[in-house]
């Protein structure tokens, strides 16, 4: 439940820097930042760390757990999502060995994603506001706890309204003439009932549905629990839709979602969206591709970051293959823009989603060499340098895949020069760039190349 401000400091939340390893807090948080948020974004009466649980708390009470989150209570979810969010929490470096696995705890997963429908069942765009209006079922009954209790009836025995402010009052005829004016079709959408919830209610609702992702999205740094999540259809139909919603969806929510999808890539087969397990979302291979473009085109730093690692590490697996491939003119672009960015984390995702784009197929390694500016900036990369070796190492590699093709070497050999002072200059990618003029200059099929080149002759 560390909340992010993704619109203000996504800059401090950026991608990691270089291949960094699959366990850990992503995206540079720290214990100390991820305490301060908490402090200042999650009301203390509400959500957040105030539990001291025990190891073994989680084994005494695992379905107490399951049945308070499936009770749709706040004081049960509060309780529920504290202990849980404790529980999860792991730091980068941390070998604890009494964390709980998901698996330990039957049906957990399904209660979790349970809250975060509950949330966008009733969830609106950010651009409607709804406009006040008079309770008239329900009044001064509490049903689930959600919301504001509705105060006493007025002096002259009318329910004042209970989302106005102090000292501000509706005279309920009035207000329901108004609406059975404008709206007599639509009544029960307009009219609060029983069980519906007022604009604090919804708020809560909302940090409940962020607390529950905050959980899953730490799930997902256990081993443990890798293969369930990769496979729970569910679960990665919620996470897809929720980035696929990411402009009127909560930062946190789409955050959290985006993360754990980062963590289960390596595991992830996108066939299961078309498989015969059971669907609650409907979201198809193509949707779930879309959704990660639109999260690398995102001006968040921490989401195109990401978004670039999680392409990079699906790619791996060669059945993704074929609903990716389509988009990989998109992908080239867009990560060749990351290149140019002063940001070294932005820089580093792209350069590793790169060098396993080129290792594809051949015709991933030609776009590539013809996408506008990407030889130069994989070049800046390395003369900079990047201050972490292994991406410099990365780029140079990448260069090398390119000049394997045939077809590429008259757009490389204007390089000729850069690829010789790189050559002399550093001893540490000598080898690979003298691979490269030779691929360039002494192949006997590439007669241009041959007359031009003085390498190999």
């Amino acid at each position: 439940m560390q909340k992010r401000d993704q619109s203000k400091s996504a800059g401090g939340a950026g991608g990691a820097t270089g291949p960094t390893p699959k366990r850990g807090r992503p995206f540079g948080s720290s214990s100390a930042a991820a305490a301060a948020a908490s402090e200042t974004a999650a009301p203390s009466n509400l959500l957040g760390p105030s539990l001291h649980v025990h190891s073994s708390f989680a084994d005494q009470n695992n379905k107490r757990i399951v049945l308070a989150l499936q009770s749709g209570l706040k004081s049960e979810l509060t309780w529920a999502l504290n202990t849980l969010t404790l529980l999860s929490f792991k730091e980068k470096d941390d070998m604890r060995k009494d964390t709980t696995p998901l698996a330990k705890i039957p049906g957990l997963l399904d209660a979790l994603l349970q809250v975060i429908d509950d949330w966008r069942d009733i969830a609106l765009p950010k651009e409607l506001i709804r406009t006040p209006r008079v309770r008239t079922l329900g009044a001064n009954s509490t049903v689930t706890g959600f919301g504001n209790e509705l105060g006493s009836l007025g002096s002259n025995g009318t329910p004042l309204h209970p989302i106005l402010k102090s000292g501000s009052s509706v005279m309920e005829p009035v207000v329901q003439n108004n609406i059975s004016k404008s709206h007599p079709s639509n009544w029960w959408f307009d009219e609060d009932g029983l069980f519906n919830l007022d604009e604090e209610g919804r708020a809560e609702k909302q940090q409940c549905a962020a607390a529950a992702s905050n959980i899953i999205r730490n799930f997902s740094f256990m081993p443990e629990n890798e293969i369930i999540m990769a496979q729970h259809r569910h679960c990665l139909e919620t996470a897809f839709q929720c980035i696929e919603d990411h402009t009127t969806e909560d930062e946190e929510l789409v955050t959290n979602a985006l993360e754990t999808i980062v963590n289960l890539a390596p595991l992830l087969d996108l066939r299961i969206f078309s498989s015969s397990k059971p669907s609650y979302i409907k979201i198809t291979e193509k949707r779930a591709v879309q959704s990660v473009m639109g999260m690398l085109g995102s001006a968040v730093k921490a989401w195109h970051c990401a978004a670039a690692e999680l392409l990079g590490r699906l790619i791996i697996n060669p059945d993704n293959e074929p609903f990716l491939r389509p988009f990989v003119p998109q992908i080239h672009k867009r990560l060749v823009d990351l290149m140019s960015f002063p940001a070294l984390d932005a820089q580093a995702v792209a350069v590793g989603a790169l060098y396993n784009l080129a290792e594809v197929n051949m015709d991933c390694r030609l776009k590539l060499a013809s996408e506008r500016w990407a030889i130069d900036r994989l070049l800046k990369v390395i003369k900079t340098p990047h201050p972490v070796p292994e991406i410099c190492r990365k780029a140079a590699m990448i260069l090398e895949s390119l000049v394997s093709e045939p077809q590429n070497r008259g757009l490389l050999l204007a390089y000729e020069n850069s690829f010789a002072e790189i050559l002399f200059a550093d001893g540490r990618y000598s080898d690979t760039f003298a691979r490269i003029l030779y691929e360039l200059t002494a192949r006997p099929n590439n007669k241009v190349a041959a007359a031009r080149g003085v390498w190999g002759m």
